[in-house]
């Protein structure tokens, strides 16, 4: 007994806890039943699934008939769309292409039209008549091939080419946007107003204003007259808008100044830009005809050089002068700069042209609007909208000594 109780003391019932922790039952989620649906909505539905094989439309959802004529609008707008997306690609590849022949090409030349010079001048304080007669050889056959590639160089022009392709990337690139732009704002019923063949036009401007290819169609680096590339259509620069009734935003105010504006483009930047571009074509012409002249007049020199005769001085000079001509002309990017000139001189002939088409249309209701216009043109010349009536004020049938743009 007394074991028992001393054990109940050790031991109370009340500390006794059960210890066997029993496993939690994971949760079962069952599927939702679908609520039945109308009967009505499901025979529709039947009907018609059984009729054409489509699902029916629901609220939010629209269909474009592909018999409507917006849609194949639609169609051949994204088509034009692809077709500008690879001209681009293929614009930007040649521009790096055709930059890196004028870099190639201009060490190339250099290294030899080097390299002959050292012959020619070792050559002439040479004794041995081998080793003479070995030089004599070498360093005239290396003016002869750099003649050759000279006037390959300065036919094709490598950085003038790489420039009209890179503004072609530019252009193809504006178009591109404005394509997108078009698809985005228009919807379906309005899309009646865009003019494929407009857009396809001027895709084929663009590709006869800066070809790719070299033979056959590449554009004379050296005419007879400086001349503005033209890559816009007639359609591009009288842009039809839709008239609010109210003067479309246009006033005798609004077209005295663009007129002002017209002609300060037309007396200022556009025959500015002309007289840059003349000069530089000029010097170009000048750069092209020299250095091949030089390598020339020190391959004969180098038939004559040594034993202290001046064929060696002559070879010498012409070619130190061929290899500097041909780095003023080809490092210094002449070729290049022609053809920034033309794009500029082509710029302000669009935006000349593109005023004076609107302001020939007497039906305003037909015209851009007018604040719209007038803010693309202060974009475009790069002046805000007080900077342009400025302009138009101090001019007022005036010369002034202010260009029209400010950004180039």
């Amino acid at each position: 007994m007394s074991s028992l109780q001393n054990s109940s003391l050790l031991f109370p019932s009340t500390t006794l806890k059960s210890a066997i922790s029993v496993p939690k039952i994971p949760s079962i989620r069952l599927p939702i039943i679908p609520k039945p649906q109308n009967s009505s909505n499901l025979v529709d539905k039947l009907k018609f699934n059984h009729g054409n094989g489509r699902k029916p439309p629901q609220k939010n959802e629209t269909f474009i008939n592909p018999k409507s004529p917006n849609s194949n609008q639609t169609l051949q707008l994204y088509a034009i769309l692809e077709a500008v997306a690879e001209r681009i690609e293929m614009h930007q590849n040649v521009a790096v292409q055709r930059d890196n022949w004028n870099k190639l090409l201009l060490n190339s030349t250099n290294m030899i039209i080097l390299s002959a010079t050292t012959m020619a001048g070792v050559a002439a304080t040479s004794t041995g008549d081998s080793s003479h007669l070995a030089l004599n050889l070498s360093s005239t056959l290396l003016f002869t091939a750099a003649t050759g590639m000279l006037l390959i160089i300065n036919k094709i022009q490598p950085s003038q080419l790489a420039e009209e392709q890179r503004n072609a990337t530019r252009l193809f690139k504006q178009l591109y946007k404005r394509i997108e732009t078009t698809l985005a704002t228009l919807d379906h019923s309005n899309r009646s107003a865009i003019s494929v063949n407009a857009i396809m036009e001027k895709v084929f401007a663009l590709d006869e204003a800066f070809p790719l290819p070299l033979l056959g169609k590449m554009i004379d680096k050296f005419p007879s007259r400086f001349e503005a590339p033209i890559w816009w259509t007639k359609s591009e620069t009288r842009r039809e808008g839709n008239g609010n009734g109210n003067g479309n935003g246009w006033n005798e105010e609004l077209e005295s100044e663009m007129r002002e504006i017209a002609r300060v483009i037309k007396g200022k930047d556009s025959e500015d830009y002309m007289k840059l571009g003349n000069i530089a074509l000029k010097i170009n012409k000048i750069l092209a005809v020299s250095g091949p002249l030089l390598t020339g007049i020190a391959a004969v020199g180098s038939v004559f050089a040594g034993n202290g005769s001046w064929g060696g001085i002559v070879t010498a000079m012409a070619g130190a002068l061929a290899c500097t001509v041909n780095m003023l002309e080809h490092g210094g990017q002449v070729g290049m700069v022609v053809e920034m000139y033309r794009n500029y001189a082509g710029f302000f002939s669009l935006l000349e042209e593109t005023i004076e088409s609107t302001l020939d249309e007497c039906d305003v209701e037909r015209r851009e609007n007018g604040e719209i216009f007038e803010m693309n043109l202060s974009l475009q010349l790069g002046r805000s909208l007080s900077e342009l009536r400025d302009l138009a004020r101090k001019s007022n049938g005036r010369d002034v000594d202010e260009f029209a743009s400010k950004l180039f």
